[in-house]
């Protein structure tokens, strides 16, 4: 794997060179770099891929004049622990120095192209400062999520005291390493009615079972049917970003999928799963009997109950049309959000610019009160209100009024009338197994899919992941519990399809998420639920702090703005299974006027 003798990544040069650097840098709204130029027209009925159809990939074996190397320091330059960015010319490289050895590697987390030097070093990896992704620092291999991509590894030698660097200059460029995957070789492939396996659902856990899959040597038929339109994409930009168009949000381009034999169905609802004879129905009667079946079919948003709901212009935001349409009416209009969750405050944020008036509706009385607490609610409560957004707490809809069939008023239950042209939804999320309901499949009482730590259903073969699933949670004593993000998603996935192959792998993650309003960005790690204190470090007012929420001694989850890379380094220390007590964070906090983190990394609690 080392520098100019690794193969190469399928080139996805020409969009990642389009971006301009300035941009890529942008955190949460950065494209991914992955986007296909153009849009996946699927119509759910194509079910056939020319596999012949392949991704260009470039000659394995650079040519030495294809390779750069340089000196980038002397020996005694960095401690061990120690992480530098260097420059070779044709790019940057982070170079790490770890137990006496060096190691360099791509310096951008690809999932978002954070500066992986601000992040987070600890046992044999660097974790992402920005989403919590981990990379491994002797291989550059993609460990923990978000984000699909390694890192690219260089070699390193030294020489007189001092140390070299040699990289080829395409990798330098890319930033990015797909892993080595199989191709699909089976025969019945793109046009049978048989499926190895098929993936119900092509969000994060999805795709990441089928990509695993591949890089684990298994060249069988893979199909992977979703409701959308689209191919995979990123849907948490979906709120944060309303405008943003499906081919930029697309997490691989359709050459991808055609290069690794993943047979993808758009538009393809299944409604029945016969579990004895392993066999799925779609809505338009197509049958597809399958050996090994991964559910992630994710949720569906709650919608409003209350008298004219029926009206136009009322939106929940599950697409990217969804929330291209919200952005279109609401120019320049007076528009009203039910909820103040992360959806629902990530899409008032982004209206304020382009909206004439900006209401929120919420049950509570602070914004995120019981994910994130009183006091940091209100904080970010009082950004918006600086931006102009008007809140109606401890209140919901009684009614929606229309004028000639279209919004024009939402009436609270506290009788006050608001004017609204446009009005989003943001008031949850039920899973959306409806179709399992006869199956055999288990399903506990708010339509959730149990599974084990390996991801396994009570039907033998039959997996499930990502949203719509509960699991045990490892570090809070295999509490079973529903964690409906992102990074989980991946997670899932990755452990499902390593089950599929009889690996007999455990999810173990730690849950990290992240939103972003108004440019600033909210990081948060743990699992808080039932958290009876919060501990503050820094200051609210000026929206730069770190929160950690405790329960009984315990500190069960973290959130921070402002505060880089603290998320991170309390996601490493759960992960490496070491309690944080809430007597050394009242000790940090009393006595620590620096914010120095470096009791965190300390080995005993």
């Amino acid at each position: 794997m080392g520098g100019c003798f690794s193969k190469p990544k399928p080139v996805e040069l020409k969009i990642e060179v389009v971006l301009p650097e300035k941009e890529r840098g942008k955190e949460e709204l950065s494209a991914s770099g992955k986007g296909s130029p153009r849009a996946y027209q699927g119509n759910g009925t194509a079910r056939h891929f020319h596999t012949e159809e392949r991704l260009p990939t470039p000659h394995p074996y650079p040519s030495p004049q294809d390779c750069v190397e340089a000196a980038v320091c002397h020996v005694k330059d960095l401690e061990n622990g120690q992480m530098r960015e260097v420059e070779l010319g044709w790019g940057k490289v982070l170079l790490v120095k770890d137990n006496g050895e060096f190691h360099a590697l791509g310096h951008k987390c690809p999932h978002y192209g954070a500066p992986l030097v601000k992040g987070v070093l600890s046992r044999g990896r660097v974790r992402c400062p920005w989403h919590g992704a981990c990379f491994n620092i002797s291989t550059g291999d993609l460990e923990d999520f978000p984000g699909l991509d390694s890192l690219h590894k260089f070699q390193v030698k030294i020489e007189k005291e001092k140390v070299y660097v040699r990289a080829s200059k395409q990798a330098l460029q890319l930033q990015r390493r797909t892993k080595v995957m199989a191709k699909c070789i089976s025969p019945s492939a793109g046009y049978s009615g048989s499926t190895n396996v098929l993936i119900v659902g092509a969000g994060a856990a999805g795709l990441v079972c089928a990509e695993t899959l591949r890089q684990e040597g298994f060249s069988d038929r893979i199909i992977l049917c979703t409701l959308d339109r689209h191919l995979p994409y990123d849907r948490p930009k979906l709120s944060k970003s309303l405008d943003t168009q499906p081919e930029q949000l697309a997490l691989r381009p359709k050459e991808f999928f055609r290069a690794y034999g993943i047979e993808v169905l758009t538009e393809a609802q299944v409604v029945t799963v016969d579990v004895r004879n392993k066999k799925v129905m779609f809505k338009d009667g197509f049958k597809l009997e399958y050996s090994k079946l991964l559910l992630a079919p994710g949720s569906s948003p709650k919608t409003l109950s209350c008298k004219g709901k029926e009206v136009e212009n009322v939106f929940t935001i599950r697409t990217p049309e969804d929330a291209n349409r919200v952005v279109r009416l609401a120019r320049g209009r007076n528009v009203v959000v039910v909820g103040a969750g992360f959806l629902g405050m990530e899409v008032a944020a982004y209206l304020t610019e382009k909206a004439h008036s900006v209401s929120v509706v919420e049950l509570e009385e602070t914004p995120f009160r019981r994910f994130l607490g009183e006091r940091v609610g209100r904080a970010l409560m009082k950004m918006f209100e600086n931006n102009r957004v008007k809140f109606y707490m401890q209140t919901e809809v009684s009614e929606l009024r229309a004028q000639e069939g279209k919004l024009k008023e939402v009436v609270l239950k506290s009788s006050k009338v608001v004017r609204a042209d446009v009005c989003v939804v943001g008031i949850g999320a039920v899973p959306a197994t409806g179709f399992l309901r006869q199956s055999g499949i288990g399903l506990d009482s708010r339509g959730f899919i149990p599974v084990n730590k390996m991801m396994q259903t009570n039907v033998p073969g039959v997996f499930a992941a990502g949203d719509a699933v509960t699991f045990p949670l490892a570090w809070r004593n295999n509490r079973k519990v529903n964690i409906p993000h992102w990074q989980m998603a991946h997670a899932q996935g990755r452990v499902a399809a390593q089950n599929m192959l009889a690996q007999e792998a455990e999810i173990s993650t730690v849950p990290y998420l992240w939103t972003a309003m108004f440019g600033k960005s909210l990081r948060y790690t743990g699992y808080g639920e039932g958290f009876d204190d919060v501990i503050i470090q820094g200051d609210l007012e000026e929206l730069k702090f770190v929160a950690f929420y405790t329960k009984g001694d315990e500190v069960i989850a973290v959130a921070s703005m402002n505060y880089d890379p603290i998320v991170s380094k309390v996601a490493e220390v759960l992960a490496s299974g070491r309690a944080i007590r809430k007597r050394e964070v009242e000790l940090f906090v009393l006595h620590s006027k620096t914010g120095d983190m470096s009791w965190l990394t300390g080995k005993g609690s």
